[in-house]
Formats: C-alpha cells, sequence, structure tokens
C-alpha cells in the first residue's frame, strides 16, 4: 500500500522553500559564483571592497571575504559562530577560501553537514537514538534531533566529521563511529529565521550494539532516548518536534527500510 504522501512532503517543501535568483544578488569570487547576497548587505559589502555589475556582487579576492565576514559580525549583521567552513563553488570543488559558520545564510553560500541514524537492532524490531537538543542552542533549541549531526567544518570531510561528532556528541569511540556506511546525500534550499540556509547533508547509517548508550559529552545534547523506528515514523508524520532537516533525513531512512512507500516522496526527495 502506498504511504499518504501529504504528511512527509510537507517537511520537504518546508526545507525547499526558497528561491534565491528571485530574492537575492548573485555574489561571486572572482568569476565564480559562490552564493547569493542578503540584498540588504548590499551597501555595505560593497563599501567593504566588493564592486557591483550585471552579474551581482563580485569579490575579486577571495582572502578578503572572512575580513568582510567578520567586519558585518562586528556590526552585529549575524552572529559570529566562530567556526570556519570552507567556500565551496561546487560541492566537489577546491576550497576558494573560508568564512564563519554564522555568516552563510548571509551570503547563501552552500553549508556542508552530517546526520547519523544510530540504529539498534532488538528482538522486537528495530530503534533509532533520538537525541534531544539543548535548551541553550542557537537554532532549534529543544527540537528531537539525530544521535550525531553536525556542521563540516573548515579542513575536513564528511566522515573525518563525523568520527569527530560522534565522540563530541555522543560519546562513540572512533573504531565504532568509523564502521558509520555513508548512504547519500540531500540538499535543500530553504529561508529561515537566519537567512539563506543552502546546505548538503551527508548521511550516514551505524548499526549500533544493543548494550551501547550514548552519553551528551559536550553537552549540545539534553538527553538520548531509544525509539522503536516506528515511534519514529509517526513523530514526523504527526508533528513538527524534529529539527527541520532531521526529517528530510528520517524520510530518506523510511524509504529505504520499506516503512514508508511512495514515488511521490522519493521524486521529491531526491530532487
Amino acid at each position: 500500500m502506498t504511504t499518504d504522501p501529504a504528511p512527509y512532503l510537507r517537511h520537504i517543501q518546508a526545507c525547499r522553500n526558497a528561491d534565491p535568483a528571485r530574492s537575492r544578488l548573485p555574489f561571486r569570487l572572482g568569476a565564480t559564483q559562490v552564493g547569493w547576497l542578503d540584498p540588504a548587505l548590499r551597501d555595505e559589502v560593497l563599501a567593504l571592497g566588493a564592486r557591483e555589475d550585471s552579474d551581482g556582487i563580485c569579490l575579486a579576492q577571495p582572502a578578503d571575504l572572512p575580513i568582510i565576514a567578520g567586519v558585518l559580525a562586528a556590526r552585529g549583521r549575524f552572529a559570529d559562530r566562530h567556526e570556519l567552513f570552507d567556500v565551496r563553488a561546487t560541492p566537489d570543488g577546491p576550497a576558494l577560501t573560508q568564512i564563519d559558520r554564522g555568516a552563510l545564510p548571509a551570503f547563501g553560500i552552500e553549508g556542508r553537514g552530517v546526520h547519523m541514524n544510530g540504529l539498534v537492532q532488538r528482538a522486537d524490531g528495530l530503534h533509532l537514538w533520538v537525541a534531544r537538543r539543548g535548551a541553550d542552542r542557537p537554532l532549534d533549541p529543544g527540537k528531537l534531533d539525530h544521535l550525531v549531526a553536525g556542521g563540516i567544518p573548515a579542513g575536513l570531510d564528511a566522515r573525518a566529521t563525523l568520527i569527530k561528532e560522534a565522540g563530541e556528541e555522543a560519546g562513540i569511540a572512533p573504531d565504532l563511529a568509523a564502521e558509520a556506511v555513508l548512504v547519500g546525500d540531500i540538499s535543500y534550499v530553504m529561508d529561515r529565521p537566519e537567512g539563506l540556509r543552502r546546505d548538503r547533508v551527508f548521511c550516514f547509517d551505524l548499526t549500533l550494539p544493543d548494550s551501547f548508550v550514548p552519553r551528551a559529552v559536550d553537552g549540545e545534547a539534553a538527553g538520548f532516548e531509544l525509539w522503536p523506528i516506528e515511534r519514529v515514523r509517526d513523530q514526523v508524520r504527526d508533528t513538527d518536534d524534529f529539527k527541520f532537516n532531521v526529517n528530510l533525513v528520517l524520510i530518506d531512512l523510511f524509504l529505504r527500510l520499506g516503512v514508508i512507500k511512495g514515488e511521490a516522496i522519493e521524486k521529491a526527495l531526491l530532487f
């Protein structure tokens, strides 16, 4: 039987609600477009050394970008997260420069991250570890989350980030985290309160022993619970309790496991 797609499509559509070409200014480093600038920042960015032409806003020297972002953060235009991300024109292209994570939405630059499904096979069926985000998180405090998730900082790839985050967020040993399987990636373009989110999420599955109990090492998670996969499905279907992008990774998991079925959902997720 085909699953009613509407409850799942709403999450996908919510994460793909933006058309930057209609609302933002193309932003280039040299001749290469890397993002979409918030028009509210146009005059300040031009005053700080960028130029404007018929193709948008251009910064001749990529190394000037982190300097400009730092000035704007100091002016309170966005929050400085004190974590550098690589700036790329394409997902597999070289890093052209670096920028603070907090500046990514203002410049519409793609951010990359990892999410991991922490799976446990029990006698009564498949279970998934679910985290609760801490109340002090700058984004989506208190929302439900994956066992492990995080942005890919400058200089690291997806797997190295996953192993690092697994230890910091859930107390998973590196040798166990290294067993995680990369199952794909999901991208979206989304208007959020912090600006334009152009994100690419690398999705991993890790089957954990029944004896494993996660620990909130760095305090990003307020705690963890082990849920039957059907409960996770129902929570995604019926509520908005999970962090926005976690829903997409879980929908992908449900499709791969056959927990939900539907061509419309598959096509929407793969877009």
